[in-house]
């Protein structure tokens, strides 16, 4: 029912000058009134913002009231509107038989026998309106109690706080679901101060006891954590809060509060206790030893803070690695836009020298912008590979002449492959250029000639140390007899874009690189250097007893040779990338349908359109290419589907097995991907 900020009266007196009189007096009194002419326009007149209502006994004694009465029964709690009825026999059920069945039937009822003094009838409508506005602020209050408890309900909830009340004279519990849920009770299920205290593990029963009694007896707040066995009879900790509540005028008292599960708080409190133990008797060995020896005494803040430094550093780098890798994903959808194009518009000047040399030049610009992106990604470990058991005594061995041009006459290489070696599974064309960076490196740090020490060898590890786990390795070793490193230097040399070279002679991402694409492979890369006397460095790669797999020569479509037209679904929701990807495709011969979001596609592949490919982006707002994918083989189960995406591995759950293209892509590798595709299918 509507409300109003002034209320006003109801007038039905529809017999002579009852009205016009009403509504003069009430005017007076700075009441606002309107009249009407029936009891059904009556009854729908009132609502929450009627201050009262005025009506003549001889009108409504002759009306059919169930509306009315209706009405008045159906008010809320804190509503009992105020009716002023004017008769000419009183309201004493002696004089007035009938006044007893209107009072019944409206409840607050005054009545003003007439003829009537004015001043009589604007001391009742004053009253009335008092008694009017009282309950208005009443329903006002109501309100805001009713807001305060649901922003309360609301606030346990996301805090997943469970209200609970304790009657201390009954010891009687009234628990939330969500406090039951802390217990490990079913909602549904009774949940008593009995049941609770049952719940209280053994061991904290006393002290929790002695808390509730401590409360009782100096009124202090109640606040304690104890653990409880639930029903399955596994082990949890609560967080206790409550305050001692006593009702106004009575002695009944309460205590009030919440509960929490503290549960993976406190194992983790026990878990770094346990592993500060744990450290705290590691120095206190050695502490020992350094004095049994005579050695230098190292002391212990100094261990710990060298340890916080490294722990420090690897969240450094994860989070580095994090910022790089999205940079580089970003950057590659980038690139992937700029080399499309470029790619296209040099057919289109194959004629004009002047301005294929300055596309040419661009393109170039553009594949070093997307090899620094490989780097980046290679850094993050998010670069794409392609793992496989590979020999690498084969593959060492096959850049012998590659690295010795690379390191130029004043260095020597020299090689120390064993003739047995395990595979290692490892991304080939990757460890090949980790390999020449590595040379490279050495080749820089001996300014005036030196040598390099290639070789390999094979290390099981009988427990998992530092960064390797537990296994079989081969360790590809490249070490110098350059100037070296200090601590220091060595220490960041990892670190992506630092770099000991002059500006503009290094990027200060090789090391990196290197570093992320073992880490990637499961493996690491270790680096050893002294001042004056050379680095080594060691990329320790897993070894596998799996076998080298033999390639699969796809057979060549039948017929003239050539990729017939296919009718191709474009979805990616970058428009850039998009409207390069079908100029590539419309390029090859090909019917290209863009679609530039999940569910858009979606809904061409619904209404029925007929495609023989879908190239879709995996990283898309709303719904990702593997959602879309999947949604897709719902509908046609054999219908071809390919992934693109910068990244090496699409996030955990996505749960799919496509063909890949990695961005950034030329014409060219598009075309022979789509080829895979096809044939696979035929």
């Amino acid at each position: 029912m509507p409300s109003s900020v002034n209320p006003i009266a109801i007038i039905f007196t529809p017999d002579g000058r009852d009205a016009e009189i009403a509504t003069s007096l009430l005017s007076e009194t700075g009441i606002q009134s309107r009249a009407v002419a029936n009891i059904v326009a009556f009854a729908a007149a009132l609502d929450d913002g009627t201050a009262l209502a005025v009506v003549t006994e001889e009108t409504i004694r002759s009306s059919n009231l169930k509306a009315l009465a209706d009405w008045v029964a159906e008010q809320p709690a804190w509503s009992d509107l105020p009716f002023v009825v004017l008769t000419r026999r009183g309201g004493d059920a002696e004089r007035n038989p009938s006044a007893a069945r209107l009072s019944e039937i409206l409840g607050n009822v005054t009545f003003i026998e007439r003829p009537f003094h004015a001043t009589t009838f604007i001391s009742v409508a004053r009253s009335a309106l008092r008694g009017r506005l009282r309950q208005l602020e009443a329903r006002s209050l109501l309100d805001t109690l009713r807001e305060g408890e649901g922003r309360l309900q609301t606030a346990l909830q996301a805090g997943h706080l469970g209200a609970w009340e304790l009657d201390i004279a009954r010891m009687s519990l009234t628990a939330s679901d969500t406090c039951k849920s802390i217990f490990g009770r079913r909602a549904s299920e009774p949940f008593g101060y009995d049941a609770l205290l049952g719940a209280v593990h053994p061991d904290d029963l006393d002290r929790m006891q002695m808390a509730v009694r401590h409360t009782l007896e100096t009124g202090r707040d109640y606040a304690i954590e104890y653990r409880i066995v639930w029903p399955d009879r596994t082990v949890h900790w609560v967080d206790i809060r409550a305050q001692l509540y006593r009702q106004r005028n009575t002695m009944v008292e309460k205590l009030v509060g919440v509960s929490s599960d503290i549960t993976t708080r406190k194992l983790w409190e026990e878990e770094l206790k346990r592993l500060n133990d744990t450290l705290e008797e590691r120095v206190a060995l050695r502490t020992a030893e350094l004095k049994a020896s005579n050695a230098t005494l190292v002391d212990q803040v100094a261990q710990r803070e060298r340890a916080e430094e490294q722990l420090r550093q690897s969240q450094k780098m994860e989070a580095i690695g994090q910022l790089t890798g999205g940079v580089a994903h970003d950057f590659n959808n980038l690139l992937m836009a700029v080399l499309g194009n470029l790619e296209l518009l040099a057919k289109h000047c194959a004629g004009d020298p002047k301005t294929l040399r300055l596309v040419e030049g661009a393109m170039q610009g553009a594949k070093r912008g997307a090899s620094l992106t490989q780097r980046l990604l290679a850094f993050a470990r998010r670069q794409d590979l392609k793992v496989e058991p590979v020999d690498l005594k084969t593959l060492v061995a096959g850049m012998s002449d590659l690295l010795a041009r690379s390191v130029g006459p004043n260095v020597r290489v020299a090689m120390a492959l064993p003739d047995t070696l395990p595979l290692t599974l490892v991304d080939g064309n990757q460890v090949e250029l980790a390999l020449l960076n590595l040379a490279v490196n050495a080749r820089d740090a001996m300014p005036d000639g030196g040598a390099v020490s290639v070789s390999l060898r094979h290390e099981t590890l009988a427990l998992t140390q530092k960064d390797l786990a537990a296994g079989g390795y081969v360790v590809l070793s490249v070490e110098d007899t350059g100037h070296g490193m200090s601590k220091q230097t060595l220490s960041k040399a990892i670190d992506p874009f630092f770099s000991t070279k002059e500006v503009g002679k290094g990027t200060g991402l090789g090391l990196s690189m290197i570093h992320g694409l073992a880490v990637q492979l499961n493996g690491g890369l270790k680096l050893t250097s002294t001042v004056g006397e050379g680095t080594k460095a060691e990329l320790w790669l897993p070894s596998t007893l799996r076998q080298a797999e033999q390639g699969v020569t796809v057979a060549p479509n039948s017929g003239t040779g050539e990729q017939a037209p296919l009718r191709i679904l474009m979805v990616d929701d970058d428009a850039l990338i998009a409207m390069s990807s079908v100029d590539m495709l419309e390029d090859l011969g090909h019917l290209v349908t863009e679609a530039n979001s999940g569910m858009a596609a979606l809904e061409l592949l619904e209404k029925g359109e007929e495609f023989d490919l879908v190239i879709t982006d995996y990283s898309m707002p709303g719904m990702t290419g593997a959602e879309l994918a999947r949604a897709a083989r719902a509908l046609l189960p054999q219908l071809p589907i390919m992934i693109a995406s910068g990244y090496a591995d699409l996030p955990p759950g996505a749960g799919i097995d496509l063909p890949r293209l990695s961005k950034p892509y030329s014409q060219a590798q598009l075309e022979a991907e789509i080829t895979k595709v096809v044939s696979a299918r035929h």
